[in-house]
């Protein structure tokens, strides 16, 4: 495939922290990216990185309240005049704080909050427009993919939704259909949300089921708005789904939705939660598991939306050995040129990982995991979790697109 990409990348990135201990360390974005530099992929040819600029107040209000982001912006304003982190706050700041969801063990008050955030967001407006404009076939935001956030709410370490601040951008720009496929382990309601009466937007959302899963939506009842309906799709997958199955999971669900819906352009979150050291989630994917459904959605990108791809990182909290090498061969899948999964880690990139962390870094790109797996055409079994929840959701959306379920 003949691929060009954009990367939205500044280390100011990282200012997006929302403290020590907290599960979302901006050392995960940093070790990716310094990975994906030492496999020499900045400079590949149609590789091309720049730094973004931060969304003002008119882009992020194509989706969020306008009092929402000016109350972000003063709650991050007294951080800056507090301890780090929020910790001096005043009570009745608190409680504004708290209002929208900040203030919390997930979204702790950090200062500088609103620019950090806003930085985010141009970053994947930037790969949007990079991709939209011509300019580039594909384009990347590593450090994005926050796809929780509300409106009028931080929720789930998000404080701006910088993937549905680009998708409304899109909208806004000419774009009629847009797909959007998120592999992230916990529903991307937020981005749901957003679109959820939109039918000009399919989100598709594969993650583990919300009975006991943050944020505990995204069953296959939910299918969109009225005059939406179809447009919302969840995949809800039982706990412990190793590789093979969740493959089958998605080849069941995603590429006959995208066939059917004909986007223009696909947008996609892939979150690194779905791997089995993630101490966050419960569903047992490998590095090469992970790898394949990179590889899946390049390959939709071209078939199905014209070559047109935007693509993010999310979450992921295994912050040595998951996050930057799965998001380092969706970078290098994304350029066109995929890492042999074979190939060792290299020994600057393992050194830095040693001086930054303390930790021992892997050795290679491989987890030698297998990737076969069998598809759902093969056959139906009713005795089968997975199985099950394919049926689900096949059941609930594939006849308001006009498909067959089973």
């Amino acid at each position: 495939m003949s691929c060009t990409l954009h990367v939205a990348w500044d280390e100011r990135l990282t200012d997006y922290h929302f403290g020590p201990g907290h599960p979302l360390a901006p050392v995960r974005v940093e070790l990716t990216m310094r990975l994906a530099h030492e496999f020499g992929l900045w400079t590949r040819p149609g590789v091309t990185v720049a730094a973004p600029v931060p969304a003002s107040d008119a882009d992020l209000e194509m989706v969020h309240d306008a009092w929402y982001i000016a109350t972000v912006q003063a709650v991050s304003r007294w951080a800056r005049h507090s301890d780090a982190w929020g910790g001096g706050l005043e009570e009745k700041q608190l409680r504004v704080a708290r209002m929208i969801g900040l203030g919390t063990e997930d979204n702790p008050v950090f200062p500088g909050m609103h620019e950090a955030s806003a930085l985010v967001t141009g970053a994947t407006l930037a790969a949007a427009r990079a991709v939209w404009l011509g300019q580039a076939r594909h384009g990347a935001s590593i450090a994005g993919g926050m796809h929780h956030a509300m409106a009028a709410r931080a929720s789930g370490f998000g404080v701006y939704n910088d993937v549905a601040v680009a998708i409304a951008w899109l909208l806004g720009h000419g774009a009629e259909r847009i797909a959007y496929v998120d592999i992230d382990a916990h529903h991307g309601d937020g981005v749901q949300a957003a679109f959820w009466a939109d039918p000009r937007v399919l989100t598709i959302s594969m993650h583990q089921h919300p009975a006991d899963m943050f944020p505990f939506t995204g069953l296959p009842a939910e299918t969109g708005g009225p005059g939406a309906e179809g447009s919302a799709v969840n995949v809800a997958l039982p706990a412990g789904i190793k590789d093979a199955r969740w493959l089958r999971a998605f080849h069941a669900i995603v590429p006959p939705l995208l066939r059917q819906f004909r986007p223009q352009i696909l947008v996609s979150q892939h979150g690194a939660d779905t791997h089995r050291l993630d101490p966050l989630a419960r569903l047992e994917l490998s590095i090469d598991g992970q790898r394949a459904a990179h590889a899946a959605i390049h390959a939709l990108a071209h078939d199905q939306a014209g070559g047109r791809w935007l693509l993010t990182g999310g979450g992921g909290y295994d912050l040595v050995h998951v996050v930057p090498r799965t998001w380092t061969h969706l970078v290098a899948e994304a350029a066109g040129q995929p890492i042999d999964p074979a190939a060792p880690t290299p020994t600057r990139w393992r050194e830095f990982v040693g001086r930054r962390t303390g930790l021992t870094a892997p050795g290679n790109m491989t987890e030698e995991a297998s990737v076969v797996f069998k598809p759902f055409e093969s056959g139906y079994d009713p005795g089968d979790a997975v199985d099950q929840a394919i049926m689900a959701t096949r059941n609930a959306v594939f006849p308001l697109h006009g498909l067959v379920p089973l």
